[in-house]
């Protein structure tokens, strides 16, 4: 079988788990700028480079793949989320983006197959693409909106690199996280059609919005569904949520999506709201009573986690949802459905 026949013949059987959070195990080792830069020459400070580990402390991303799939995650991601030519701009890394996403890819991978062996589980590798720190939405300047710091073909260009690169190393999906923007969402499932074309096998694609407010709107203004409407035309494998809030304040948008999406879902929250020194006080247990009411409800398909979340969080929720059964596909009418900041239906 194919990644995805695999994949959707165990979402159909049980709740499937995500890994959780990168960054906050990464803290924990307290690396210093010379742990980040290795041996590379670089001309700026790297320290917080945290997709750089993939080249100069693999055993530390190595060792995260392993906690999170010793912890029960079916899926782990590639600790790529900034390894785009935009994003490591930043860091005058630009030159390392295809570097990094392979090797990225290839510890993810081996970390997979090592877990496999054990047991026999497959295992499944989603390439981690983050949505930049630019935006093709909005203006920076407040004084001309109509400016913007880049344009649809650079960043698709960008995207596409990364893609490359991420197959090329092995991933099984291509993973668009913590979407802010549609229109860079866009972009990535863009890159990501025509790379999956390019390496000649599939790649399925998985797209997660991200909630900046309580509106329930991303930052280019879109309520969850018509994220959804938006990009429902590139046929993803998953469409879910992630970031910005904990479960609890996840929940009424997860539900809303549940009835909407005729796909499965992903959602992977925060370990609740950061506290006054911007640390996640949420507890695994917590976190794992709170996705047991979204699997109660019907909501998902597949759970983990982010911000703050750690291989604690990941393996609390999996004790907890062991033996519950995932949330069935709606079969919805055929209608014309179209978005502007606000989801659209036109009946026959």
């Amino acid at each position: 079988m194919t990644p995805e026949q695999q994949f959707r013949a165990v979402a159909a059987e049980k709740i499937m788990i995500f890994d959780g959070g990168y960054g906050t195990s990464i803290q924990k080792h307290g690396l210093t700028e010379a742990d980040y830069r290795g041996n590379l020459d670089l001309p700026k400070d790297q320290k917080g480079n945290n997709d750089l580990l993939c080249l100069t402390r693999p055993d530390i991303v190595e060792g995260i793949h392993a906690a999170y799939l010793d912890a029960g995650a079916d899926m782990i991601e590639t600790n790529t989320f900034s390894s785009t030519k935009i994003a490591m701009a930043d860091y005058g890394c630009e030159h390392l983006v295809r570097d990094i996403n392979v090797a990225a890819a290839k510890l993810a991978r081996a970390a997979c197959e090592k877990a496999t062996a054990k047991d026999a589980r497959p295992r499944f590798v989603a390439g981690s693409i983050g949505p930049t720190n630019k935006t093709l939405s909005i203006s920076p300047d407040v004084n001309d909106p109509a400016y913007r710091e880049v344009d649809y073909d650079t960043l698709k260009a960008d995207y596409r690199e990364q893609c490359d690169a991420l197959i090329e190393g092995g991933v099984d999906f291509l993973l668009v996280e913590t979407c802010f923007d549609t229109l860079n969402a866009k972009a990535a499932g863009m890159a990501a059609r025509e790379a999956e074309a390019a390496a000649g096998r599939p790649v399925p694609l998985m797209l997660s919005f991200t909630i900046t407010d309580m509106s329930g709107r991303n930052l280019s203004g879109h309520t969850i569904n018509a994220f959804w409407y938006s990009l429902r035309h590139l046929k993803p494998l998953t469409i879910g949520v992630n970031c910005a809030f904990g479960a609890d304040l996840l929940r009424p948008y997860l539900s809303e999506l549940a009835k909407n999406a005729d796909t499965l879902i992903l959602a992977y929250p925060n370990a609740g709201l950061p506290n006054e020194l911007g640390q996640y006080d949420e507890l695994p247990e917590t976190t794992a009573k709170l996705i047991r009411q979204w699997v109660d409800e019907g909501l998902v398909n597949m759970v983990g986690g982010c911000c703050g979340t750690t291989p604690a969080h990941i393996g609390a929720v999996a004790r907890a949802l062991a033996g519950q059964k995932p949330r069935q596909v709606p079969e919805l009418p055929v209608v014309t459905r179209l978005a502007g900041l606000e989801p659209m239906h036109i009946a026959a």
